[in-house]
């Protein structure tokens, strides 16, 4: 299980963030989702021991195959890779 930490917001719905603690897009990323209001989940890969890394990055290659970030997963079935407010903001609707 993937040691997600969640953000409680007043915009609910699935949102699953894979970042890096040293990105500065994945940082701009929590912010928007931060000053939106938006409800998410959020993990820093780089901070995991090897073995959680390991398998976080293999569940991110299915959504984006180079394991780029910051990589968002919109209720299980949408995905938006790098920070770009306009699509981020049209899959919270």
């Amino acid at each position: 299980m993937i040691p997600f930490t969640h953000v409680k917001g007043k915009i609910k719905g699935r949102i699953e963030l894979y970042a890096l603690s040293t990105c500065v897009w994945c940082k701009k990323t929590r912010k928007l989702l931060d000053d939106n209001g938006i409800d998410y989940y959020y993990v820093y890969v780089d901070l995991l021991e090897q073995d959680e890394n390991l398998k976080v990055k293999e569940e991110v290659k299915k959504w984006n195959p180079l394991c780029s970030f910051p990589t968002l997963i919109f209720g299980g079935d949408k995905c938006v890779v790098g920070f770009d407010e306009e699509k981020i903001m049209k899959e919270i609707g």
